[in-house]
């Protein structure tokens, strides 16, 4: 993708020379060629990059930026200038106020990556925010910005004469970038490449910060750059390694958010914490030993911390990933656990040193845990089956908006759905993430699995075992899906002129056609309808942005349709009226009962995305967790006139099918890979495919572990027994190669047959097994009879 950047600006301050990159316009060669298109390319960078490392630059500001963090020259060559003791300053963006905006290279560790605030200390609302989304889905983001500054309505001068106001992170930056080139310039020359390097000059300046009081961690880093402060750090500044930021804590909001937003309980999947190793003793650094938990008191022991970590530290930085999770004898501690966590790093010996440098980094922890949620409050984010650009082309999931046409904010619960996770903490309910298979998570858990806007595919076992955890262990699921049209999708293919090839959706808002594979057991398929329009529920009035349709129902459940306008047909990408088009009752909302479950499915994610909202649905979503985690009925979704007598039926002909025209296995984690559970699931199933299929019942069997006890312990609800699947299960494969499991499976299923057969099948067998044998006995029976006169017993 090309990158929306220009120019370059060479000065001197302070006898220190900084490279300036800003989005202004200077009759240069690039801005001669291309200034009416207002692009710059990936080469244009790497030549203005090799300029720097070749005149010995000390600073170089970068007020530009992109999503892309897997251009890899570009970002390969960042860490060149860094690892060539370059000081980078990077602006985050302006993608502001949405989450998980950071543009590249700001995004990178040994990056200083700049936020702007105003005069009065607030976050600017154009500022992006973060966290970094390189890390999903089985990890979690880092915290950026690393710094704010001043950045609204910044004097400046004009490329003519005279002053103007300039507002932006692009300005912001080149502030930090002032104030480093001040620090530097109070180190005597022959001490700077002894003492600064980005390593130490981040220390100074996130150590140095002052925290503000309101924003999060999030939106303003380690607070506003403070010069003096920093002077003070660099003036006894000893080569060292440190954790940025160096404390997590629980008690401390809103600036912990969100891990202040919701505790540690036993039971739940690990909490990461994804911190930065600052190495300021050299470029290349070691992790000399595995990094280990100290607890303050013996509370503390109810605490199991697993990390992963940078082996290298190279360039200057590295990773110190938590994942916390509390033990099972905490199911019932209420209180606050405090510790450190520890880490040796070690670098080569500097010019003169015979030893090596060596330094002991502390992470500081403050955790809240209360006693283990009841399962009706509990519920689990699907974060594994989300894509996001790069490196695919995902394309936004409403089509009015044309100024953002890629999916790329991470569709994190902390990053574009933050709002809907405070909602639902508000409510009482308390979210976990999962980014691994279905197969590696215990459903008796979870009240509701939470399914929004999906784009990848799914395992056959997890198509199967949904199934079962849904009728046998009482799941419920809500699905949010969004549009899916293969023409539009065609329609929306563009030329890049940067890596001179075509650019074509990988799938729509969302993966349909998976969807209705996982859905189909229960009888439920979305369209590929794109509907747009109005319309009042429960006296809320409410906007269908670029949402699909419900083409197929069961009977017995509740749907409810309104009047849309379908613009699947006409090209979302084309300019055109759609005013004349005439509007038809489509259904879009349905629930259901099955089994020991429920489900409730809607066809437009758009009202719990922050980042092109029309009009929110909170209200509907607390309704259907309502329905689906505690059995609640609100009278308006559930009357007469919305239960369907009769399926909602659909030809397979009519059920959207995928394309055929793109490799998805290159974007998918599912699509030629093998199912195991990464280090965001419980330990007990790292590594292995996840809970047994199996087996039943309150033990439960992990593949290559000890039955473990995960029942009442953890939740208020009590397993029953339940009858183990019978193997006259029918295996189906549909046209396009993916399995789902069903019993008597047929197109115009109806739930009460459905829900039937989770008993009917094995009573079925037992009994035409009695009725074989009882006919065989008589058989013998009357033979021997013929030869003997009398009964012979068998």
């Amino acid at each position: 993708m090309g990158r929306l950047w220009l120019v370059s600006l060479l000065v001197r301050m302070k006898n220190v020379l900084v490279l300036l990159l800003t989005q202004r316009y200077m009759l240069s060669v690039f801005s001669q060629m291309h200034s009416s298109l207002q692009v710059s390319y990936t080469s244009w960078f790497l030549d203005a990059f090799n300029y720097a490392i070749a005149t010995n630059m000390d600073v170089l500001n970068l007020s530009i930026g992109g999503p892309d963090y897997l251009d890899l020259p570009f970002v390969e060559k960042v860490w060149e200038l860094t690892a060539n003791n370059i000081i980078m300053v990077s602006a985050i963006g302006n993608d502001g106020p949405l989450y998980g905006t950071l543009n590249n290279p700001a995004d990178q560790s040994d990056v200083i990556g700049v936020g702007g605030i105003d005069y009065s200390d607030h976050i600017a609302s154009f500022s992006s925010r973060g966290m970094s989304t390189w890390e999903l889905p089985h990890g979690y983001g880092r915290v950026k910005p690393d710094i704010v500054a001043y950045g609204r309505e910044i004097m400046g001068s004009k490329i003519s004469t005279g002053c103007k106001s300039l507002s932006g992170t692009s300005v912001a930056s080149p502030v930090v970038a002032g104030i480093v080139c001040l620090l530097v310039s109070v180190i005597p020359e022959s001490k700077r490449k002894d003492i600064l390097n980005p390593a130490s000059v981040k220390q100074a300046l996130v150590e140095g910060a002052a925290k503000l009081p309101g924003p999060n961690i999030y939106e303003q880093g380690a607070g506003r750059v403070n010069l003096l402060e920093s002077f003070e750090i660099l003036m006894s500044y000893e080569p060292r390694a440190s954790i940025f930021p160096g404390v997590l804590d629980y008690t401390d909001c809103p600036y912990s958010w969100p891990f202040c937003r919701q505790p540690l309980y036993a039971g739940a999947m690990p909490v990461i914490f994804n911190a930065t190793i600052l190495n300021g003793m050299a470029v290349i650094g070691y992790v000399e030993s595995p990094p280990t938990w100290h607890p303050f008191g013996e509370d503390g022991n109810l605490l199991s911390v697993h990390f992963t970590y940078s082996d290298v530290i190279w360039p200057w930085t590295g990773y110190l990933a938590l994942h916390m999770q509390i033990k099972e004898e905490g199911a019932q501690f209420s209180g606050v656990i405090e510790g450190n966590v520890t880490v040796k790093v070690y670098s080569p010996p500097a010019p003169g040193e015979k030893g090596h440098r060596s330094s002991t980094c502390v992470l500081r922890l403050k955790l809240q845990v209360v006693p283990t949620p009841p399962r009706s409050v509990r519920i689990l984010w699907d974060q594994f089956h989300s894509i996001k650009y790069p490196p695919g082309y995902i394309p936004r999931d409403s089509l009015d908006v044309r100024n953002d046409i890629l999916d790329w904010h991470g569709d994190h619960l902390h990053t574009n759905f933050h709002i809907m996770f405070d909602t639902l903490r508000d409510a009482g309910y308390y979210i976990e993430t999962l980014g691994s298979p279905l197969t590696c998570f215990d459903a008796r858990q979870y009240g509701t699995l939470l399914l929004v806007d999906l784009e990848d595919e799914y395992f056959p076992e997890e198509i199967k075992k949904l199934r079962d955890d849904v009728i046998n262990s009482g799941l419920s699921v809500v699905v949010f899906a969004d549009w899916y049209n293969v023409d539009t999708m065609v329609k929306m293919r563009f030329f890049d002129d940067n890596t001179r090839s075509w650019w074509t959706p990988v799938t729509g808002g969302s993966n349909v056609p998976a969807l209705n594979d996982l859905l189909a057991s229960f009888g439920i398929a979305f369209g590929n309808k794109i509907l747009n329009g109005d319309f009042v529920l429960n006296g809320e009035q409410s906007r269908y942005a670029s949402g699909t349709d419900i083409l197929k129902f069961p009977r017995g459940g509740y749907l409810h349709s309104f009047p849309f306008m379908d613009s699947s047909e006409s090209g979302a990408t084309q300019n055109i009226l759609l005013s004349g088009m005439t509007k038809t009752d489509t259904p879009i909302l349905g629930f259901l009962e099955v089994g020991r479950g429920r489900i409730a499915v809607y066809g437009d994610s758009n009202c719990l995305d922050s980042s092109h909202m029309v009009t929110n649905c909170y209200g509907l979503l607390k309704k259907m967790l309502d329905f689906t985690s505690r059995s609640m009925k609100d009278p308006m979704l559930f009357s007469d006139s919305a239960r369907q007598e009769k399926p909602l039926y659909a030809d397979k002909n009519q059920i959207p099918s995928r394309r055929t025209d793109v490799n998805f296995s290159t974007y998918s984690r599912v699509v030629g890979k093998e199912l195991t559970c990464s280090r965001d699931s419980r330990f007990e199933v790292w590594g292995t495919k996840g809970y047994n299929l199996q087996v039943r019942g309150r033990n439960r069997k992990l593949p290559g572990y000890h039955v473990i006890d995960l029942g009442r312990g953890l939740n208020s609800t009590v397993d029953t027994p339940v009858t183990v699947t019978s193997n006259t299960t029918q295996k189906v494969v549909d046209s396009s190669g993916n399995n789902y499991w069903g019993f008597f499976y047929r197109d115009d299923i109806d739930m009460p047959v459905l829900v039937a057969t989770h008993w009917l099948v094995p009573a079925t067998v037992a009994i035409l097994g009695l009725l074989i044998l009882f006919w065989r006995m008589q058989k013998r029976r009357r033979r021997r009879r013929g030869s003997s006169g009398r009964f012979t017993n068998l």
